[in-house]
Protein backbone atom coordinates (compact mmCIF):
# COMPACT_ATOMS: atom_id res chain seq x y z
CA UNK A 1 0.00 0.00 0.00
CA UNK A 2 2.79 2.42 0.88
CA UNK A 3 4.55 1.81 -2.44
CA UNK A 4 1.36 2.44 -4.40
CA UNK A 5 0.60 5.61 -2.45
CA UNK A 6 4.11 6.96 -2.84
CA UNK A 7 4.25 6.14 -6.54
CA UNK A 8 0.93 7.81 -7.35
CA UNK A 9 1.61 10.90 -5.23
CA UNK A 10 5.17 11.39 -6.47
CA UNK A 11 4.38 10.80 -10.14
CA UNK A 12 1.62 13.38 -9.85
CA UNK A 13 4.18 16.02 -8.87
CA UNK A 14 6.26 15.49 -12.02
CA UNK A 15 3.95 17.87 -13.87
CA UNK A 16 5.43 20.68 -11.79
CA UNK A 17 8.86 20.29 -13.39
CA UNK A 18 8.29 18.47 -16.68
CA UNK A 19 6.97 20.91 -19.33
CA UNK A 20 4.41 22.31 -19.68
CA UNK A 21 4.57 23.45 -16.08
CA UNK A 22 2.69 26.30 -14.44
CA UNK A 23 5.47 26.51 -11.84
CA UNK A 24 8.08 27.25 -14.51
CA UNK A 25 5.82 29.81 -16.19
CA UNK A 26 5.26 31.71 -12.94
CA UNK A 27 8.91 31.61 -11.89
CA UNK A 28 10.07 32.63 -15.36
CA UNK A 29 7.73 35.61 -15.36
CA UNK A 30 8.96 36.78 -11.95
CA UNK A 31 12.69 36.25 -12.52
CA UNK A 32 12.61 37.39 -16.15
CA UNK A 33 13.82 34.17 -17.79
CA UNK A 34 12.18 33.10 -21.11
CA UNK A 35 9.68 30.32 -20.53
CA UNK A 36 10.93 28.41 -23.56
CA UNK A 37 14.43 28.28 -22.07
CA UNK A 38 12.99 27.10 -18.76
CA UNK A 39 11.05 24.32 -20.48
CA UNK A 40 14.17 23.14 -22.29
CA UNK A 41 16.24 23.41 -19.13
CA UNK A 42 13.74 21.36 -17.12
CA UNK A 43 13.58 18.43 -19.54
CA UNK A 44 16.63 16.53 -18.32
CA UNK A 45 16.08 17.17 -14.57
CA UNK A 46 12.49 15.99 -14.98
CA UNK A 47 13.50 12.84 -16.84
CA UNK A 48 16.20 12.26 -14.24
CA UNK A 49 13.57 12.27 -11.50
CA UNK A 50 11.50 9.79 -13.52
CA UNK A 51 14.55 7.53 -13.78
CA UNK A 52 15.18 7.77 -10.03
CA UNK A 53 11.56 6.79 -9.33
CA UNK A 54 11.71 3.84 -11.71
CA UNK A 55 14.99 2.53 -10.29
CA UNK A 56 13.66 2.77 -6.73
CA UNK A 57 10.39 1.01 -7.61
CA UNK A 58 12.21 -1.81 -9.42
CA UNK A 59 14.62 -2.34 -6.52
CA UNK A 60 11.80 -2.22 -3.96
CA UNK A 61 9.69 -4.66 -5.97
CA UNK A 62 12.66 -7.01 -6.35
CA UNK A 63 13.42 -6.98 -2.62
CA UNK A 64 9.74 -7.23 -1.61
CA UNK A 65 7.87 -9.09 -4.37
CA UNK A 66 4.67 -9.21 -2.33
CA UNK A 67 4.43 -5.41 -2.39
CA UNK A 68 4.34 -5.31 -6.20
CA UNK A 69 2.83 -8.58 -7.48
CA UNK A 70 3.20 -9.33 -11.18
CA UNK A 71 0.21 -9.66 -13.50
CA UNK A 72 0.00 -12.84 -15.53
CA UNK A 73 0.04 -12.43 -19.29
CA UNK A 74 -3.39 -13.30 -20.68
CA UNK A 75 -5.48 -13.17 -23.81
CA UNK A 76 -6.73 -9.69 -22.98
CA UNK A 77 -3.30 -8.06 -23.13
CA UNK A 78 -3.69 -7.03 -26.75
CA UNK A 79 -6.94 -5.25 -25.96
CA UNK A 80 -5.32 -3.59 -22.95
CA UNK A 81 -2.46 -2.19 -25.04
CA UNK A 82 -4.98 -0.93 -27.57
CA UNK A 83 -6.85 0.93 -24.85
CA UNK A 84 -3.59 2.32 -23.45
CA UNK A 85 -2.57 3.60 -26.89
CA UNK A 86 -5.98 5.17 -27.44
CA UNK A 87 -5.85 6.94 -24.08
CA UNK A 88 -2.17 7.95 -24.28
CA UNK A 89 -1.30 9.12 -27.78
CA UNK A 90 -3.94 11.84 -28.41
CA UNK A 91 -3.06 13.77 -25.21
CA UNK A 92 0.63 13.18 -25.93
CA UNK A 93 0.21 14.65 -29.40
CA UNK A 94 -1.56 17.65 -27.88
CA UNK A 95 1.27 18.17 -25.39
CA UNK A 96 3.85 17.99 -28.18
CA UNK A 97 1.87 20.53 -30.19
CA UNK A 98 1.72 22.96 -27.25
CA UNK A 99 5.39 22.61 -26.32
CA UNK A 100 6.53 22.52 -29.93
CA UNK A 101 4.82 25.81 -30.68
CA UNK A 102 6.70 27.40 -27.75
CA UNK A 103 10.09 25.84 -28.50
CA UNK A 104 9.85 26.77 -32.19
CA UNK A 105 9.02 30.36 -31.33
CA UNK A 106 5.67 30.12 -33.11
CA UNK A 107 3.59 30.97 -30.05
CA UNK A 108 4.01 32.57 -26.65
CA UNK A 109 2.95 30.59 -23.56
CA UNK A 110 -0.43 32.36 -23.57
CA UNK A 111 -1.00 31.58 -27.24
CA UNK A 112 0.17 28.00 -26.70
CA UNK A 113 -2.39 27.70 -23.90
CA UNK A 114 -5.07 28.66 -26.43
CA UNK A 115 -3.74 25.94 -28.75
CA UNK A 116 -4.03 23.47 -25.87
CA UNK A 117 -7.57 24.57 -25.06
CA UNK A 118 -8.69 24.17 -28.68
CA UNK A 119 -6.94 20.80 -28.92
CA UNK A 120 -8.51 19.57 -25.67
CA UNK A 121 -11.93 20.63 -26.94
CA UNK A 122 -11.30 18.69 -30.14
CA UNK A 123 -10.33 15.58 -28.17
CA UNK A 124 -13.48 15.88 -26.07
CA UNK A 125 -15.56 16.11 -29.24
CA UNK A 126 -13.77 13.10 -30.74
CA UNK A 127 -14.41 11.00 -27.63
CA UNK A 128 -18.04 12.09 -27.40
CA UNK A 129 -17.55 13.68 -24.00
CA UNK A 130 -18.24 17.27 -24.99
CA UNK A 131 -21.32 18.80 -23.37
CA UNK A 132 -22.62 22.09 -22.04
CA UNK A 133 -22.31 20.73 -18.50
CA UNK A 134 -18.64 19.90 -19.07
CA UNK A 135 -17.94 23.38 -20.45
CA UNK A 136 -19.67 24.92 -17.43
CA UNK A 137 -17.60 22.82 -15.00
CA UNK A 138 -14.35 23.61 -16.81
CA UNK A 139 -15.16 27.33 -16.93
CA UNK A 140 -16.00 27.42 -13.22
CA UNK A 141 -12.87 25.49 -12.28
CA UNK A 142 -10.71 27.77 -14.42
CA UNK A 143 -12.32 30.86 -12.90
CA UNK A 144 -11.74 29.59 -9.36
CA UNK A 145 -8.09 28.76 -10.03
CA UNK A 146 -7.44 32.04 -11.82
CA UNK A 147 -9.16 34.03 -9.07
CA UNK A 148 -7.10 32.27 -6.41
CA UNK A 149 -3.86 33.06 -8.25
CA UNK A 150 -4.81 36.71 -8.73
CA UNK A 151 -5.84 37.14 -5.10
CA UNK A 152 -2.49 35.73 -3.99
CA UNK A 153 -0.78 37.94 -6.57
CA UNK A 154 -2.49 41.05 -5.17
CA UNK A 155 -1.47 40.08 -1.64
CA UNK A 156 2.08 39.32 -2.75
CA UNK A 157 2.31 42.67 -4.55
CA UNK A 158 1.12 44.49 -1.43
CA UNK A 159 3.60 42.54 0.69
CA UNK A 160 6.38 43.37 -1.75
CA UNK A 161 5.60 47.08 -1.65
CA UNK A 162 5.57 47.14 2.15
CA UNK A 163 8.69 44.97 2.33
CA UNK A 164 10.65 47.20 -0.02
CA UNK A 165 9.21 50.36 1.51
CA UNK A 166 10.54 49.39 4.93
CA UNK A 167 13.95 48.47 3.53
CA UNK A 168 13.48 44.74 3.82
CA UNK A 169 15.00 43.98 0.43
CA UNK A 170 18.14 45.89 1.34
CA UNK A 171 18.36 43.99 4.62
CA UNK A 172 18.09 40.64 2.83
CA UNK A 173 20.65 41.72 0.22
CA UNK A 174 23.04 42.86 2.92
CA UNK A 175 22.62 39.66 4.95
CA UNK A 176 23.08 37.33 1.98
CA UNK A 177 25.95 39.46 0.70
CA UNK A 178 27.70 39.16 4.07
CA UNK A 179 27.17 35.39 4.02
CA UNK A 180 28.51 35.24 0.48
CA UNK A 181 31.64 37.13 1.48
CA UNK A 182 32.32 34.63 4.22
CA UNK A 183 30.99 31.38 2.75
CA UNK A 184 30.79 31.94 -1.00
CA UNK A 185 27.80 32.19 -3.38
CA UNK A 186 27.26 28.43 -3.58
CA UNK A 187 26.92 28.13 0.19
CA UNK A 188 24.42 30.98 0.19
CA UNK A 189 22.50 29.27 -2.60
CA UNK A 190 22.43 26.07 -0.53
CA UNK A 191 21.03 28.03 2.43
CA UNK A 192 18.34 29.58 0.20
CA UNK A 193 17.39 26.13 -1.13
CA UNK A 194 17.15 24.81 2.42
CA UNK A 195 14.96 27.77 3.38
CA UNK A 196 12.60 27.15 0.44
CA UNK A 197 12.45 23.44 1.29
CA UNK A 198 11.49 24.17 4.91
CA UNK A 199 8.81 26.75 4.12
CA UNK A 200 7.44 24.30 1.55
CA UNK A 201 6.11 22.28 4.49
CA UNK A 202 3.75 25.12 5.38
CA UNK A 203 3.12 27.18 2.20
CA UNK A 204 2.03 26.15 -1.29
CA UNK A 205 4.11 26.84 -4.37
CA UNK A 206 2.08 29.88 -5.48
CA UNK A 207 2.67 31.74 -2.22
CA UNK A 208 6.37 30.88 -2.22
CA UNK A 209 6.70 31.89 -5.87
CA UNK A 210 5.00 35.26 -5.49
CA UNK A 211 6.25 36.23 -2.02
CA UNK A 212 9.72 34.75 -1.50
CA UNK A 213 11.14 34.33 -5.00
CA UNK A 214 10.91 38.08 -5.88
CA UNK A 215 12.93 38.83 -2.75
CA UNK A 216 15.56 36.08 -2.99
CA UNK A 217 16.09 35.68 -6.74
CA UNK A 218 17.47 39.19 -7.50
CA UNK A 219 19.97 38.87 -4.65
CA UNK A 220 21.18 35.48 -5.86
CA UNK A 221 21.52 36.76 -9.42
CA UNK A 222 23.56 39.73 -8.14
CA UNK A 223 25.87 37.19 -6.48
CA UNK A 224 26.59 35.66 -9.88
CA UNK A 225 24.14 32.74 -9.89
CA UNK A 226 22.87 31.88 -13.38
CA UNK A 227 19.16 32.86 -13.56
CA UNK A 228 18.13 29.80 -15.60
CA UNK A 229 19.87 27.39 -13.24
CA UNK A 230 18.40 29.20 -10.23
CA UNK A 231 14.86 28.92 -11.64
CA UNK A 232 15.20 25.18 -12.26
CA UNK A 233 16.59 24.64 -8.76
CA UNK A 234 13.64 26.53 -7.28
CA UNK A 235 11.18 24.56 -9.42
CA UNK A 236 12.62 21.19 -8.36
CA UNK A 237 12.56 22.37 -4.75
CA UNK A 238 8.96 23.53 -5.01
CA UNK A 239 8.01 20.17 -6.51
CA UNK A 240 9.12 18.58 -3.25
CA UNK A 241 6.68 20.82 -1.36
CA UNK A 242 3.79 18.96 -2.99
CA UNK A 243 4.78 15.84 -1.02
CA UNK A 244 5.81 17.24 2.35
CA UNK A 245 3.19 17.14 5.12
CA UNK A 246 1.16 18.66 6.56
CA UNK A 247 0.18 20.85 3.58
CA UNK A 248 1.43 18.89 0.57
CA UNK A 249 -1.18 19.23 -2.17
CA UNK A 250 -0.54 15.76 -3.59
CA UNK A 251 -1.23 14.21 -0.19
CA UNK A 252 -4.64 15.88 -0.01
CA UNK A 253 -5.52 14.93 -3.57
CA UNK A 254 -4.52 11.31 -3.05
CA UNK A 255 -6.37 11.05 0.26
CA UNK A 256 -9.52 12.38 -1.37
CA UNK A 257 -9.63 9.65 -4.04
CA UNK A 258 -8.14 6.75 -2.06
CA UNK A 259 -10.28 3.74 -1.07
CA UNK A 260 -11.31 3.41 2.59
CA UNK A 261 -8.53 0.91 3.30
CA UNK A 262 -5.84 3.50 2.58
CA UNK A 263 -5.08 5.64 5.61
CA UNK A 264 -3.24 8.91 5.96
CA UNK A 265 -0.42 7.01 7.67
CA UNK A 266 -0.06 4.80 4.57
CA UNK A 267 0.29 7.90 2.40
CA UNK A 268 2.79 9.62 4.69
CA UNK A 269 4.97 6.52 4.95
CA UNK A 270 4.76 5.95 1.22
CA UNK A 271 6.00 9.38 0.20
CA UNK A 272 9.10 9.44 2.42
CA UNK A 273 11.37 7.57 -0.06
CA UNK A 274 10.16 9.75 -2.92
CA UNK A 275 10.84 12.96 -1.00
CA UNK A 276 14.38 11.68 -0.44
CA UNK A 277 14.66 10.86 -4.15
CA UNK A 278 13.55 14.37 -5.05
CA UNK A 279 16.20 15.77 -2.73
CA UNK A 280 18.75 13.56 -4.49
CA UNK A 281 17.55 15.02 -7.79
CA UNK A 282 17.85 18.54 -6.37
CA UNK A 283 21.42 17.81 -5.25
CA UNK A 284 22.31 16.45 -8.69
CA UNK A 285 21.02 19.62 -10.37
CA UNK A 286 22.84 21.69 -7.73
CA UNK A 287 26.22 20.03 -8.26
CA UNK A 288 25.88 19.53 -12.02
CA UNK A 289 24.50 22.76 -13.55
CA UNK A 290 25.17 21.37 -17.03
CA UNK A 291 22.04 19.22 -16.62
CA UNK A 292 20.03 22.41 -17.13
CA UNK A 293 21.85 23.74 -20.18
CA UNK A 294 22.42 20.56 -22.20
CA UNK A 295 19.42 21.18 -24.52
CA UNK A 296 20.01 24.92 -24.95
Amino acid sequence: TELACGTVAASGTLGQIIPPSIVLILIGDIVGVPVGDLFLGAVLPGLMLVALYIVYILIYAHLRPASAPTIAWGDGQGMMWSRVAKALFPPLFLMVAVLGSIFAGIASPTEAAAVGAVGATGLALAHGGFSVKMVDEVARSTMQLTSMVFIILVGAAAFGLVFRGTGGDGLVRHALGALSAGLGPWSVLAIVMLFIFVIGFFLDFIEITFIHVPVLAPVMIDLGIDPLWLCILIAVNLQTSFLTPPFGFSLFYLRAVSPPGVTTAHIYRGIIPFVLLQLVGLLLVFFFPALVSCFL
